[in-house]
């Protein structure tokens, strides 16, 4: 099993388990107690969790702070590749879809790229991925944060105001009975304008966003148009008695 495996099934566990024993994380994952002591340590250096002795323990999700990109980009692999397919069989060609930032819009990126659309883009990666092929990508200019690579500010706000699109793709931070909500203020008033702009709002997300709540909100539940997100959680029935299209892969 590559490291990146090895990390991915040990965040995978401790999304479940919240604290797990080294002896304990090496008989799940099947590796020696000496290898998963290497990934605990350097994934504890990236802000994936955090050692205790003898093992390891999930950290507790901020209101204010945002997981890092590279963070992110393990968490969730698979749903996140399910979600991604998922809507590139829905989007049409010609579209015209604004991309919000983060892991589940990229894999979406990714499935995309190269198709005839035109791609608005709030995220760096992003607009690497799609600009192939026929797709037209037009990146927003104004203020890329660090560590996340998302594009906010004045400059990112004014644009938005100016345009329409089909569809927006929007990731959350978290999501609960009172809406879609953000740690970061400048990423949430990007992403109501990017709502007031397109004529539907897909909210993909998988299910480790649902639940909770984060400092800012975005927007209520009302402002979704579908909600796309992956078949292991249980958490979905408010969602529906809220009257939204709920969509598991």
């Amino acid at each position: 099993m590559l490291p990146l495996e090895r990390q991915t099934r040990i965040i995978e566990l401790m999304d479940v388990h919240e604290t797990l024993l080294t002896q304990e994380l090496a008989e799940k994952v099947g590796v020696s107690e000496a290898t998963i002591r290497r990934d605990l340590q350097g994934m504890a250096e990236q802000g994936l969790l955090a050692r205790t002795h003898g093992g390891a323990v999930r950290l507790q999700r901020s209101l204010t702070q945002e997981p890092a990109f590279a963070a992110k980009s393990v968490r969730m692999p698979s749903e996140k590749l399910a979600i991604a397919d998922y809507v590139a069989s829905q989007v049409k060609d010609g579209s015209t879809l604004i991309f919000d930032a983060g892991t589940t819009i990229l894999a979406v990126a990714q499935r995309l790229a190269g198709r005839p659309l035109t791609a608005i883009t709030l995220d760096l990666p992003a607009a690497q991925v799609l600009a192939v092929g026929e797709t037209e990508v037009l990146l927003l200019g104004g203020r890329v944060r660090s560590n996340s690579f998302s594009i906010t500010g004045p400059w990112t706000e004014e644009l938005l105001r100016g345009l329409r699109a089909d569809l927006f793709l929007m990731g959350a931070h978290a999501v609960d009975e009172r809406g879609v909500s953000n740690a970061v203020i400048e990423e949430a008033m990007v992403k109501r304008l990017a709502i007031e702009a397109s004529a539907k709002t897909l909210l993909l997300a998988d299910h480790s966003k649902f639940g909770w709540r984060a400092m800012t909100q975005v927007c209520a539940l009302d402002r979704v148009s579908e909600v796309v997100s992956d078949r292991k959680s249980r958490k979905f029935g408010w969602l529906r008695d809220a009257g939204l299209e709920v969509t598991l892969v």
